[in-house]
Formats: C-alpha cells, structure tokens, sequence
C-alpha cells in the first residue's frame, strides 16, 4: 500500500524496532521482454532465498518488448512482491503508463520534465525510510521528445531536502564516466548509486571514500544471445551496412540475470551475473 506522501507501508515485525537488521537489497537490472519477466518469475524466490535479500527493486523500463511498461507486466511484476520499480529514457514508450503511475510503486526520472508520476518513492522498513530515486543522464540520452533538466543540481538539491535513511540512487546514463561522475558527486550522501541502461555489468562495484555503495551498470535480464536484448543479426546488419530495420527483442529462450546485492549491514555491494 502507499499513502498520500509517496512512501510504501509494509507490516513488518523484529525484536529490535529501532533498528534496520539484516537489510539487503537486491536490485535487478533492465528486464527486457516478456523472456526476463518470466525467468523472474521462474526463480525470484530462489534467488531471494539464496541471498537472503529482504526487499527488491527492478529497472523495468524495456519489459514491454524493450518500450516502457505496461499496466499488465506491471501486475505481474506487483505478483512477485517487488518493493519498487524505476524506469528511463524509454519510461513514457508506452502510453498506457500515464494512466496508471500515481499511485504505483513505479518511478520515472525524476529530472523528465513536465511528466506525470514522481522520481523517487520512500519505503518504511522497521521504522526508517529507504528512499529509492530514479535520475537519467542528459549526455548521448533520447528520451523519445522528453525534455531533461540537468540531473546533477537536482540530486544535490534532493539530497539536502529531502529526509531519510538511505537512499538508493538508480543512475540511468549512457556514458561510464557520467556515471561514476555522479557516484562520487553523491559519495557520503547516497547511501548506494547504481548505474543502468547499457546492459552489460561493469566489473567495478565497491565503496566509495566516503561509504557510497556503487557499480557503473548493474546489467540486464533477459535474452541471453542478442545484442543487450535485440536480435543479433539487426545490431550486426547495422553496424555492418548502416541498416534500418526496427529493434525486435531476441526469442532465444536462453536467458541471463543480473543484478547487485546491497548489503547495508556489512557496507557492501555484491555483483550477481547468473546464466
């Protein structure tokens, strides 16, 4: 459930109340397609097992064969006792969107001009406030018409505004070095910065000097042989004779998983690349 403030009420109960014990994160990167959300499906609740991981987020921008999401593949995903959903340059692909993000625990960039929906949503586990805020880089980025305002300012600004106990930033951007730019611009005041968007996980996650949790990009989910998602033989046609035929997710059955633990008891950040 969420209340009129934008935060998700669980009912939860420990013997330490005051306290945050055990809390581990387990955020997903890009689903795409209907073959990542049903590899989800098929083995979340292994996975959350397995790592003991005690609240999910996903980046669910390309489930909607690689355009958005939709309000179906939205109750799916609701099924599956996800905690949050972030979105990015493809967030508004599908329209059906706009009439249906108030309310859910869907995010969209909160630098995208002029949109319905919020950037950020507050979730009370135990008594503290785990804010999750979605930014999407301005550099190489077509967000299909959308308008950006520069993400640095309003990260900085959100972060001297806004309260709570941590704060998980999903950092969607094309560029690697926008990405750690922004992990050590919010390094101290993040609690942990993730990128997403290219597809491809990125050896790099550790702590940053002053405590930030951070990875470049966390990866994808879902076809495992195309080119970060689309049918091989397209991005090779296009590279190789500047071809133009449409992006079409690849239907290989195989799939990958990607994800990152955050651990916040132990202050770190645990890649997970599954075949």
């Amino acid at each position: 459930m969420i209340d009129k403030n934008n935060i998700i009420l669980y009912n939860i109960t420990t013997r330490h109340r005051n306290k945050v014990r055990d809390l581990k994160v387990l955020f997903i990167g890009d689903l795409v397609g209907e073959q990542g959300l049903e590899y989800l499906e098929k083995n979340l609740n292994r996975i959350r097992t397995d790592y003991k991981a005690n609240m999910v987020i996903v980046n669910a921008e390309n489930v909607s064969n690689g355009h958005g999401i939709s309000k179906a593949f939205y109750k799916r995903l609701m099924n599956l006792n996800i905690s949050a959903i972030t979105l990015g340059n493809h967030a508004f692909r599908n329209k059906e969107l706009e009439s249906f993000i108030d309310g859910s625990r869907i995010i969209r960039p909160i630098n995208m001009k002029n949109q319905k929906g919020k950037g950020f949503i507050d979730i009370n586990y135990n008594g503290k406030i785990i804010t999750v805020l979605n930014l999407i880089g301005t550099n190489n980025m077509s967000c299909h018409g959308i308008e950006l305002d520069n993400p640095f300012p309003i990260a900085e600004n959100f972060c001297n505004t806004h309260k709570y106990d941590y704060l998980i930033v999903d950092y969607h951007a094309e560029l690697t070095s926008e990405k750690i730019a922004m992990g050590y611009f919010l390094d101290g005041k993040a609690s942990a910065v993730v990128g997403t968007h290219t597809h491809v996980q990125t050896n790099d996650a550790r702590k940053l000097d002053k405590g930030t949790l951070y990875i470049t990009d966390v990866g994808m989910t879902g076809p495992l042989n195309g080119v970060i998602g689309v049918k091989k033989e397209i991005i090779i046609d296009r590279f190789r004779n500047n071809g133009v035929l449409p992006f079409t997710l690849d239907t290989d059955p195989r799939c990958q998983f990607s994800a990152v633990l955050i651990d916040f008891d132990f202050k770190k950040i645990i890649p997970i690349h599954l075949y």
